[in-house]
């Protein structure tokens, strides 16, 4: 499957760095200033989800409700504090073998692009001095609808103008998996092969796969 490939879609939390943990310390500040307590496992719940979403859910935790205008100014707040975290980011934040395996599929002529509901994904990028390894950068300012929908991906297929079955698509989370099976692609799932059981393939990073 990965020998035969001709393009690989990268999510981009999880997968090529762990971005996850400044958008936890951000949800839980908002939190915090809302005041109740947001914890990890409530987090979970926001795994590869959109930010309005991500906020719906956080305000379900602490049962609070707003008006759409507040809610859109809260997400906002919360995005000012994720990028003076991620302001901080540099090249040893890469999680282990991305480099070598992103450097490895360009040596083979495989197209690569990123698939991510980030809007911050090519600030990230920059940051993280990897823009250059990317044909395509598919991000939340692209796409409107969040995965499972297979729009990023699907969107990420035409940009390196290859059909989706050429395409493997690699995911940490369960709703990535299910969007990158429903445009046609397999799937690499990056982390726990029980919540990601319906990817082709598990393996705990990129480095396995060196």
């Amino acid at each position: 499957m990965l020998q035969n490939m001709k393009g690989a879609i990268f999510d981009l939390d999880g997968v090529i760095v762990d971005t996850a943990k400044y958008h936890f310390l951000a949800w839980a500040e908002l939190a915090r200033e809302l005041g109740f307590e947001f914890t990890e496992a409530d987090n979970e719940r926001l795994k590869g989800v959109s930010r309005m979403r991500s906020l719906d859910i956080l305000l379900e935790v602490g049962g609070l409700d707003f008006p759409e205008e507040e809610k859109l100014a809260m997400a906002d707040k919360k995005n000012r504090l994720y990028v003076e975290f991620i302001n901080k980011l540099d090249q040893s934040e890469l999680l282990p073998g991305v480099k070598e395996y992103l450097t490895g599929l360009r040596e083979r002529g495989v197209g690569i692009a990123l698939g991510s509901a980030s809007k911050n994904a090519m600030f990230i990028l920059d940051k993280l001095n990897i823009t250059e390894l990317f044909d395509a950068v598919v991000d939340g300012n692209k796409v409107s609808n969040a995965k499972p929908d297979p729009e990023v991906f699907l969107t990420g297929a035409v940009e390196l103008k290859l059909q989706p079955e050429e395409c493997i698509v690699f995911e940490d989370a369960e709703a990535g998996v299910e969007a990158g099976k429903a445009a046609g692609m397999k799937v690499v799932g990056i982390g726990n092969p029980e919540i990601l059981k319906e990817a082709d393939l598990v393996v705990a990073g990129l480095h396995e796969l060196l």
